[in-house]
């Protein structure tokens, strides 16, 4: 694992040293999914049907899961279990229904200027998976959805080798409001919801992660379709000082280096000592742990810690590093919240663990990736509504500003556009 002291590489390559790719180009992958989004759109529930046989249930006969499976589905997940769901959705729905925004106006004499705000009419929500879906993942993208007042919620996630899909994300599918679930996975998925098919209607957006082939996918329809945001591998930046708990920052960074051997796990501390301490916990801990194939070589590729000159400069590198998941292990974390611009989610403490974030506490797990978060936000609530402005002016109002509106014309050389104010100034 690369080990870094700024006092020695300087900050500058410290900050080289954090940042990321976003979408990888690979040409045979882009083109194998433009083949892919032709056939769905030409062929529809055929191509869905061939495809799915080909990537995931070789005796796919049937694209909907029917009332009977889903109920069924449902009824195989423990009590145990459907509590811990149902706690889960409740909070996630909880923190996602106070950010939902109403329409506005604003009324002066003789005009009236506002907003309206209105949700989606139809998503579609991705699942990877199959027979490992992850029912977090459908509370995650698909109740700030119904948070939002979206009338339908559509998921598609690949069906098992049985042709199943999991039970579990059949229950937190029904938690969700989701209305249809398809057993399409890929590209093709996303090529379904996008174009739509004899059984898969058309939607007005598609979330959830994916694998590269559907990153592609949500790439080349946006525009056909809206998406959430191009999702990469999994990504946690700790945040420490000399005083943090180095058992919690080396488990926090297994957290998300487990996911798949891309993955990010980086920390950036103003201690060297502390620093050495979490490099001794990520080895041992390895060691007992089932994916630690995968850990080590995600930890060897793309892990890192940073040895900074000062806490401030750790949070500076912080910002360059924009990560998905950043967990502020400091003393006093609230005093220095306020020095993070950049980062998807924020873990504060030490009792505020990756794995809160990631299924209890409320706040989206979907959240934008590769330093996107320079610029982009988590999925929300406002994710899955759309604005439209309003203006009413009278006619004495419009008198008011109409040689300004003639002349800004004439400095842009639209004629049309003063003629559009010249024929209402003698008109009733």
């Amino acid at each position: 694992m690369r080990f870094i002291r700024v006092k020695e590489s300087g900050f500058e390559a410290a900050a080289k040293a954090l940042v990321r790719s976003t979408l990888q180009e690979n040409p045979k992958v882009e083109s194998t999914v433009k083949e892919i989004i032709a056939r769905v759109q030409a062929e529809g529930d055929l191509a869905l049907l061939e495809l799915g046989r080909k990537f995931d249930c070789p005796n796919l006969d049937d694209l909907e899961v029917t009332e009977a499976e889903w109920q069924a589905g449902c009824d195989a997940v423990a009590p145990a279990d459907r509590a811990l769901l149902d706690q889960a959705a409740a909070n996630i729905l909880h923190f996602h229904e106070k950010q939902k925004r109403n329409s506005w106006l604003e009324i002066e004499p003789g005009k009236i200027t506002g907003q309206m705000i209105n949700p989606l009419e139809r998503v579609g929500v991705y699942v990877p998976g199959g027979t490992a879906i992850y029912p977090s993942s459908v509370l995650m993208a698909a109740l700030p959805a119904k948070a939002a007042g979206v009338k339908e919620i559509i998921i598609t996630t690949p069906a098992g080798k049985d042709g199943t899909i999991n039970p579990y994300g059949l229950y937190a599918a029904r938690l969700a409001g989701a209305k249809r679930i398809f057993k399409v996975g890929g590209a093709q998925a996303i090529a379904a919801l996008a174009f739509g098919t004899e059984s898969i209607p058309k939607v007005d957006k598609v979330v959830g992660p994916g694998n590269s082939y559907v990153n592609v996918a949500k790439k080349l329809l946006w525009g056909v379709v809206d998406i959430d945001m191009l999702a990469g591998p999994s990504e946690v930046c700790v945040v420490a000082d000399s005083g943090a708990n180095a058992a919690y920052a080396a488990t926090d960074m297994l957290t998300q280096a487990e996911h798949d051997t891309d993955s990010v796990a980086y920390l950036i501390t103003d201690s060297e000592e502390f620093g050495q301490s979490v490099l001794k916990e990520l080895d041992e801990r390895i060691k007992d742990l089932p994916r630690r194939e995968i850990l080590k070589q995600a930890l060897e590729e793309c892990g890192a810690i940073i040895v900074a000159e000062s806490l401030e400069q750790a949070c500076d590198l912080a910002n360059v590093c924009a990560p998905e998941h950043l967990a502020l292990m400091v003393r006093e974390p609230f005093a220095w919240l306020g020095r993070i611009k950049c980062a998807g989610a924020v873990l504060m403490g030490d009792y505020s663990p990756q794995t809160l974030g990631d299924y209890m506490a409320g706040p989206s797990h979907t959240l934008p990736t590769s330093g996107t978060a320079r610029f982009a936000s988590p999925l929300h609530t406002e994710t899955f509504l759309k604005k439209s402005s309003f203006i009413y002016y009278t006619k004495e109002s419009l008198d008011q500003v109409s040689d300004g509106l003639i002349q800004f014309a004439g400095i842009e050389g639209f004629a049309a556009h003063a003629e559009a104010v010249r024929v209402r100034e003698g008109g009733d």
